[in-house]
């Protein structure tokens, strides 16, 4: 039996260790554990609830702006406040492109370099590359002279001995299978999707003021001034630049993004049964279609337990809880209780060893992250959660993406419980939003049309009008998973506030019955050519697109300065 530590994992998102027993080549046991410490929710307290969508989006450097909505849902919960249309849909556009940009960021810039063996690519011929590319897409930047050039460029980066972006992997690993020319398409697309991200984002700045951290949220609906006659708001001349962004995201995605990502799949298709998991599936549901609380949502809510996609369970809010047996805090009832966020505590209590340390003590506390659980059962959540949970029930879009794929690869729909499961599913979500992106946009000027620019409920603006004692939730579902934000008003202040994110979801210890996190149930069964490099254990983990600093920060009780960055 191994004991293998990676510790940091990088290309997430914030610290996160995982350690396995790994035997006979396999991962026989595993443990996720995040470490440092969140202290957005200690921080609200006593704060105006209107302020709190700010602060929440700091939460994230990746996924800006998902904690704002998150935050801005839940006092619209508890005060009674109803965005009109216009919010409803500027919203709706702000998060689908922010789901966009990030699939793509993560396929290239955070999971490729697992599939894609870089140093490779230098024996690779660029003409038998623009064929290869060729057959794949007519993607106009496919010429043998374009990866010509890409390949200098990377010989450039190994003749310096310094890879740069490329620089942390395990080149020359066994487990790695494409052949030359599919590696250099693939590190072109990779620097050619930067380019393309930095571009398409822009869609953030127009209706946000600036990205990350969009400034045009409010609490009833938004800042942002819609009117067809006004320079200074969003106009007729707005409508064609977010219509000429989606295009080109359009063409990206179905020409570069999903072709790779179905090129790649194609050498790794065992990995459609390496990786399962705990097989529950959990979806709030997003992006309203009509107004109010009850609005049908395009993208279903649901809960699919024991991967049966015969049934979908609706979703029930009160039946999530949290656990803290092996998290480093103290629950005032004691470690056993199950706590409901809307009675959530934040008691930070680190029990475990002194940094740097070899082992982790997992029979005791060992993870920053809570154990969420509903009905009293850990689930997945994220991208193949939704796509499972929309499939299911029927939805038209993804089961044609779902299926065409599914054709392509030669696989049938058990394909999709496993580590490329989840790769595809973020890709089919990538494909099915930007496809839905232009239907805003449509919305949008359709209302301005009609002469409707109402961006704001003003009438729940004022305290005044507000509940003594209130508390409310807000749901989303961010890039990576169900995201839910819980608060308790009380004499128009925060008395109350918690947060449950995705990744705490996904990555979260074992729980007082001592069911494994997703992620640790899902490195079961993995396995592993050289436990000194366990490549193998970070496609599984980043699968699930790891994001840590949504589930813990650090924070100085005191109010101390930790660092300051000067930019010259």
């Amino acid at each position: 039996m191994t004991h293998i530590v990676v510790d940091p994992v990088t290309r997430i998102e914030g610290h996160l260790r995982i350690e396995a027993e790994v035997d006979g080549g396999v991962v026989k046991d595993a443990w996720s554990s995040s470490t440092m410490f969140r202290g957005i929710e200690i921080i609200l307290q006593g704060r105006d609830p209107r302020d709190a969508w700010a602060f929440t989006q700091r939460i994230c450097g990746v996924c800006t702006t998902v904690h704002a909505i998150a935050s801005i849902r839940a006092v619209e919960d508890a005060i009674g406040a109803v965005p009109p249309p216009n919010a409803r849909v500027l919203r709706n556009l702000i998060m689908a492109a922010q789901c966009v940009q990030d699939h793509v960021i993560h396929f290239y810039h955070l999971h490729a370099l697992d599939w894609v063996d870089v140093v490779s690519a230098l024996s690779a011929d660029p003409a038998a590359t623009a064929t290869l590319a060729q057959s794949l897409s007519d993607w106009p930047e496919s010429s043998p002279t374009y990866f010509a050039g890409v390949k200098a460029r990377l010989k450039a980066f190994v003749d310096r001995g310094q890879l740069g972006p490329f620089g942390n992997a395990y080149w020359g690993h066994p487990a790695y299978r494409l052949p030359p020319e599919a590696n250099l398409m693939a590190v072109a697309h990779y620097l050619a999707a930067l380019e393309w991200q930095r571009d398409f984002i822009k869609l953030h700045a127009v209706l946000g003021g600036k990205n990350p951290h969009l400034q045009s949220f409010l609490v009833g609906g938004m800042a942002t001034p819609v009117d067809p006659s006004s320079p200074a708001a969003l106009n007729i001349h707005t409508i064609a630049v977010l219509q000429k962004l989606i295009a080109g995201a359009r063409a990206f995605v179905s020409k570069v993004y999903i072709p790779d990502l179905l090129a790649v799949a194609s050498f790794y298709k065992d990995w459609a049964g390496i990786g399962a998991g705990v097989g529950n599936y959990l979806v709030y549901g997003e992006y309203p279609l009509t107004d109010g609380a009850n609005a049908p949502r395009y993208l279903p809510g649901g809960v699919i337990r024991g991967r049966d996609l015969s049934k979908v369970e609706p979703f029930a809010p009160e039946k999530i809880t949290e656990q803290v047996t092996h998290s480093w805090y103290d629950y005032s009832g004691g470690d056993a209780a199950a706590l409901h966020p809307s009675v959530g505590e934040t008691r930070p209590h680190y029990t475990g060893p002194k940094p740097p340390y070899e082992r982790l003590d997992t029979n005791a506390k060992y993870s920053w992250l809570k154990s969420p659980r509903y009905d009293g059962a850990p689930m997945e959540v994220g991208p193949l959660a939704r796509m499972l949970v929309a499939y299911a029930s029927g939805h038209a879009q993804v089961k044609g993406l779902v299926d065409g794929a599914l054709a392509k690869l030669g696989v049938g729909p058990e394909a999709l419980f496993s580590t490329l499961g989840r790769v595809a599913a973020r890709g089919l979500e990538t494909q099915l939003l930007v496809d839905k992106l232009g239907d805003w946009v449509d919305e949008l000027a359709g209302n301005m049309d009609k002469g409707d620019l109402r961006i704001h409920d003003s009438d729940r603006w004022d305290p005044s009008s507000w509940p003594k004692d209130c508390a409310g939730a807000g749901f989303h579902e961010a890039p990576r998973g169900a995201l839910g934000h819980w608060v308790h008003v009380k004499g128009g202040k925060i008395a109350g506030y918690q947060c449950v994110v995705p990744s705490t979801w996904n990555a979260g210890p074992r729980d007082g019955q001592q069911q494994p996190g997703p992620y640790e149930a899902a490195l079961l069964g993995t396995p592993v050519a050289d436990p000194e490099q366990p490549l193998e254990v970070l496609r599984t983990v980043h699968s699930f697109d790891p994001c840590m600093a949504c589930g813990v920060h650090v924070v100085d009780p005191k109010g101390r300065e930790l660092a300051r960055v000067q930019v010259r």
